[in-house]
């Protein structure tokens, strides 16, 4: 018996945040675990449909096809489900109300949480739609237990039936450190690299604001990142005016590499966040990070990070004091960093979507019930 099923490829006419590098993560795995014949693949047939506009995309197992005029919510909505052979695997938020049949990814609840992270458009949008559509879906995933708690009190589906598929580090082993002139002018031992938009959630302000008094002890900011004003309301914040402050904008992955590598940390100050990937990352690199102690932060690092209340910028002044300050704890969190990540895999979390396409299809009742 063959079993269909068609993935959702808006993702890749969208920015590479990390919602959509959930996806292009999860799609690959996928189409190595198909080539290794899996047995939950034997007889599955998948096939990535995208809109005529997407950036090019090669699989070796997976076919792409490219349909439609239309663009964004419009193609996904009215073109999408025209293609669907089967069912269909949505992994970055959103996806046609027209099939039921859909094993459906929603990433957080930021939108509730920090709402003026967003713009109005995007907020009645999936204020809206998105409790429709995870009521319709055959299936809802989520990217941590932290997220699917949320999603269970924003009244988006009980908790029992998301199932927690989360993010994968391997991709960030494939990055090779490569410098720009600006990156190497950038890193160093005393530079905290700070990735993220401006949007209020992310809590760059904070650190911004915090940038004299890192200059007075010898410290930098590198600030990695790009807004994307159609999604994100930026906060405010004057980075130019802090001389320790280098705004580098988005990087190629072996920039971000080399930078990560040669620099004293990474910061993460988010308020709000349904995984939080870039800290892996940094981890996968050997780099230690200081990320904030809410949302899912702690679950997805562990111990494997120093942790500072987003809104106690003591803490993380503090923070980045003592790593300096002890080699042997730099260390430690460099070791542990690598362990941790590897908890985390690409190839783990598409074995789960195989599993959810056998329980839609019927041939097990929950993914307990299969075979390790």
């Amino acid at each position: 018996m063959i079993r269909c099923w068609t993935i959702n490829g808006r993702f890749l006419t969208q920015p590479l945040t990390g919602v959509q590098r959930y996806a292009h993560g999860i799609v690959a795995a996928l189409d190595r675990l198909i080539a290794d014949r899996h047995p939950l693949a034997q007889g599955l047939e998948l096939e990535l449909v995208t809109p005529k506009n997407a950036e090019d995309y090669a699989l070796g197992h997976i076919a792409v096809r490219r349909v439609g005029e239309l663009r964004g919510h419009l193609w996904e909505q009215f073109t999408l489900p025209g293609q669907v052979r089967g069912g269909l695997l949505s992994l970055c938020n959103t996806g046609p109300l027209a099939v039921a049949r859909q094993i459906l990814c929603i990433h957080d609840t930021n939108i509730s949480a920090f709402p003026q992270s967003y713009s109005l458009r995007y907020r009645l949008l999936h204020r809206l739609f998105l409790p429709l559509l995870a009521r319709r879906v055959a299936r809802v995933v989520t990217v941590s237990s932290f997220s699917a708690a949320e999603l269970a009190r924003s009244g988006i589906r009980p908790e029992a039936e998301i199932s927690v598929i989360p993010c994968g580090h391997e991709h960030a082993l494939t990055w090779t450190p490569k410098h720009s002139e600006a990156t190497r002018r950038a890193a160093g031992s005393s530079t905290i690299v700070v990735l993220g938009s401006p949007a209020p959630h992310k809590n760059i302000g904070m650190l911004l604001d915090l940038a004299p008094r890192l200059a007075a002890v010898g410290f930098r900011l590198a600030l990695v990142g790009a807004l994307d004003s159609r999604v994100f309301q930026s906060a405010p914040g004057a980075a130019a005016d802090n001389a320790n402050v280098t705004v580098l904008g988005r990087l190629t992955d072996n920039e971000l590499a080399a930078l990560l590598t040669n620099s004293l940390c990474l910061a993460f100050p988010s308020y709000a966040e349904g995984f939080g990937l870039p800290p892996l990352e940094a981890m996968a690199l050997g780099c230690p990070v200081v990320v904030s102690d809410r949302a899912s932060l702690p679950e997805i690092c562990g111990a494997a990070a120093l942790y500072a209340a987003p809104d106690q910028p003591e803490a993380w002044l503090d923070a980045f004091k003592q790593l300096r300050a002890e080699p042997a704890l730099r260390f430690k969190l460099v070791a542990t960093g690598r362990e941790n990540a590897k908890k985390y895999r690409w190839s783990t979390s598409a074995e789960a979507y195989l599993a959810e396409m056998a329980i839609a299809d019927g041939l097990v009742t929950r993914r307990e019930d299969l075979a390790p």
